[in-house]
């Protein structure tokens, strides 16, 4: 059975606005507003909202804890979304570069094009010159990149046990992590949000590295259950 959506259960007459749609390589995605919250929808699944970006931020504060405190780390953040996690890193002084890796061009242009909608909860991302947006897949961004980044924090589909599209189950997969530890710096931290448990790919990270953290962060939904965030790193 799919987790429940992370976001508020709507009233019966609060209707979504539709505000955008674009047909891409990976299929379709749609910007819709319902009361003041902006939604974002992927191949008809929903995805993301406004409404609470807490575990999104703990994502990148757990992270960057984890690194014992290490000023000047490299930060790749897997998915712009609606820009809560940009936000966090760029809040934080403790990262030197934040790369966001971005693969749908409509979500970048949500966040960087007049009038753009969702900019704001990015906070002073967009304006931060540690900052840097990449449109590509993360994977491909994985096997092309030279750099060694100090935290991995991904925030891709809802998680490795629902992907909006097929392609993305091998970034959880023994070939994702291969690729994820190889771009991993030594004493780097993987993390990894998820919409709930995902029992298999814990067994998966377990079999790779030395410490792993599950960090549950209670969702504002009737009978909704956690979500959560992986921290992992070799020692």
């Amino acid at each position: 059975m799919l987790p429940m959506s992370t976001h508020p259960i709507p009233a019966p007459d609060d209707t979504p606005e539709l505000l955008d749609r674009r047909v891409g390589p990976y299929g379709e995605v749609a910007l819709r507003r319902r009361g003041p919250h902006f939604e974002v929808i992927a191949n008809g699944t929903f995805l993301m909202d406004t409404s609470d970006g807490r575990s999104e931020r703990l994502l990148i504060s757990a992270a960057l804890d984890a690194l014992d405190g290490a000023r000047g780390a490299h930060v790749l953040i897997g998915g712009l979304g609606v820009g809560f996690s940009l936000a966090e890193a760029a809040q934080d002084r403790r990262p030197g570069r934040i790369t966001v890796v971005e693969r749908e061009r409509a979500i970048i242009d949500w966040h960087t094009g007049a009038d753009a909608p969702l900019a704001p909860f990015a906070g002073q991302g967009h304006g931060d010159p540690r900052a840097e947006i990449v449109h590509a897949d993360l994977m491909d961004h994985l096997r092309t990149t030279e750099d060694r980044y100090d935290a991995l924090c991904l925030d891709i589909d809802n998680g490795p046990d629902w992907t909006v599209t097929d392609s993305n189950d091998s970034l959880y997969s023994e070939t994702g992590l291969d690729l994820l530890e190889r771009t991993l710096g030594d004493g780097g931290v993987l993390a990894v949000w998820s919409a709930a448990h995902s029992p298999a790919f814990e067994a998966r990270l377990r079999a790779r590295f030395a410490r792993i953290e599950v960090i549950e962060v209670p969702v504002h939904v009737e009978r909704g259950v956690p979500d959560v965030v992986y921290l992992s790193s070799r020692g």
